[in-house]
């Protein structure tokens, strides 16, 4: 038996190995985990309150139908306009009218800010009166620029000047810097800062009190 042993050369010829099996471990599913679940479920919620927000926006309009505030300059009275070493001398008085052509949004406006122009560059401030204004209601505003100001002027706006007084007329800006707010039903809404621009012609007044053209009412721009 020793010699069958030896011609084995010490190799085991035993019963066969099964091959080891190799386990897969199955998860609860191929898809995203909990993270990705949740961006879904916050994409939802984003979506749906965009939805809510936008109707909500819908039945307002469609109850309330805002329409836009009008501002117009319908006169101007220019008494005084001289430029001597770069200072202004002026007069200016104006006739703004304001009309909220809405009938569910009356308007508080907080705060009245009126600047006046020449050649871009501002030679006066004048803070009106703050005021409501109700619904289909039309108001006015009377600013007065009067004094004499610093206003220096470049050699082709001085030039442009200088053909204005030869003319009789001057194109004078007008901006209205506002702080207002909305009242629905019995709700005020917000607090908005829209600015008004309007470009104006205006004559100059001669010494017995004529002009040196009409005033053309003017409509004035919303700027926001």
């Amino acid at each position: 038996m020793a010699d069958k042993q030896s011609h084995l050369n010490g190799a085991y010829y035993g019963p066969a190995v099964p091959p080891a099996r190799s386990y897969h471990r199955h998860g609860r599913g191929s898809g995203c985990g909990c993270g990705c679940c949740l961006l879904s479920l916050l994409l939802k919620l984003i979506v749906t309150a965009v939805v809510i927000v936008g109707l909500a926006v819908l039945i307002f309009w469609l109850v309330v139908r805002p329409n836009k505030v009008k501002f117009s300059v319908t006169d101007a009275s220019l008494t005084q306009f001289n430029l001597s070493d770069n200072y202004l001398n002026y007069n200016l008085a104006l006739n703004i009218t304001v009309r909220n052509p809405n009938k569910k949004i009356g308007i508080y406006y907080d705060r009245i800010e009126a600047n006046a122009y020449y050649e871009d560059e501002r030679f006066d401030t004048e803070t009106l009166t703050p005021f409501y204004q109700g619904h289909k209601n039309t108001s006015y505003l009377n600013p007065v620029f009067k004094g004499q100001n610093l206003l220096v002027l470049g050699t082709e706006q001085l030039s442009e000047y200088n053909q204005e007084k030869s003319s009789g007329t001057y194109s004078i800006d007008v901006k209205l810097n506002l702080r207002i707010r909305f009242k629905v039903w019995k709700f005020k809404i917000g607090k908005f800062k829209p600015k008004i621009e309007c470009d104006l012609k205006v004559p100059l007044s001669s010494s017995d009190g004529s002009l040196a053209g009409s005033v053309e009412t003017t409509k004035c721009k919303l700027d926001l």
